[in-house]
């Protein structure tokens, strides 16, 4: 995930406020205006002499920016850069963690933050881009790729008495068709749906997803995973929404209480054959799983052979990383 920087030269208040409201990690604006701007919120703040933008047009003007990189300057490579020299300088471990690039489009943005598959470290948005820096940050910051998702069928679900369930509500209001993965196994999780639906007994709460037993294994972003249980205010979790589109949610409060649970089982076919999976969520009709065409079901609605979404996974993970061990989870 890139830093994301908003150039302000020339300065223009209305526009750093924007970047501010956008979620940007820094400006960079003239001297003058250096101590006014970090007056508005907390976040980096550079003039231009100490980020210059230099051309990058020939092998010497790479030699060059890659001894001055590693020398401890931080430059710019300017709007008109080419992936091949982006490439080259990346692939140098004194530069790779801090090279910059100016870009004036969504576009690229993509790019730069797509090239080696790694991207770009810093991306420097210039004022003609301003009109698409929401998108920007959005999609460089909160986009996690896409995840392969598959349809499940229902096997059983059965009362299982009391349980510590945990309730992750979220600074983010999601929409129908979002949730987070989640399961009794790394291999096997469920997108458990958030509190998007309305019902005449209790109102919607879009920010809050009931992630069901406290030892259940969450996918988290980065390819980890994290037991529902052990998540903490500030941390960010994975939202995963019906097509596997992912995006990061910082979470706001847990609630863990004590309610009564259902155990859920589903299996899948896979090219290695059928799997079997498992799940423990709240026994209430708010709890909702997603159906294939990305519709909510409440869990106590669901009967066997009800089809839900799911993600088959190689089991193995020692403290959330993945790792190549022979492990059998039920």
């Amino acid at each position: 995930m890139p830093d994301i920087y908003f150039k302000s030269v020339p300065f223009s208040k209305e526009d750093v406020t924007l970047a501010l409201e956008s979620g940007v990690d820094g400006i960079i604006t003239e001297a003058e205006h250096v101590e006014g701007v970090r007056s508005l919120a907390l976040c980096d703040v550079r003039a231009e002499a100490d980020m210059p933008s230099v051309g990058l047009g020939s092998k010497a003007e790479e030699e060059s920016i890659a001894s001055r990189i590693a020398g401890g300057e931080r430059l710019v490579l300017a709007q008109g850069w080419e992936i091949i020299p982006v490439e080259n300088l990346l692939a140098q471990p004194a530069v790779a963690g801090k090279l910059a690039v100016e870009v004036a489009s969504l576009d690229e943005a993509r790019l730069a933050a797509g090239v080696l598959e790694c991207g770009v470290p810093v991306v420097v948005v210039l004022p003609e881009a301003l009109a698409s820096l929401k998108n920007i940050v959005s999609e460089l910051k909160l986009s996690q790729g896409t995840l392969t998702l598959d349809k499940a069928t229902i096997t059983e679900v059965k009362t299982v008495g009391l349980g510590h369930r945990v309730c992750v509500d979220t600074l983010t209001l999601m929409e129908r068709g979002q949730g987070m993965l989640v399961g009794n196994s790394s291999a096997f999780t469920f997108l458990t749906h958030a509190e998007t639906e309305h019902n005449e007994y209790v109102a919607a709460r879009p920010f809050r997803i009931n992630a069901g037993g406290v030892h259940a294994y969450a996918v988290m972003p980065g390819d980890k995973t994290c037991y529902v249980g052990e998540l903490r205010s500030g941390d960010e979790v994975l939202i995963v929404d019906k097509d596997g589109r992912t995006s990061l949610a910082t979470i706001g409060r847990i609630k863990t209480e004590v309610r009564p649970m259902l155990m859920i089982t589903a299996q899948m076919e896979t090219p290695e054959g059928t799997r079997t999976g498992s799940v423990f969520l709240q026994n209430a009709e708010t709890i909702r799983l997603v159906r294939p065409d990305g519709t909510p079901v409440s869990v106590v609605a669901l009967r066997p052979g009800d089809e839900v979404i799911c993600r088959a996974d190689v089991a193995g993970r020692h403290f959330g990383m993945r790792i190549q061990e022979n492990i059998r989870e039920i």
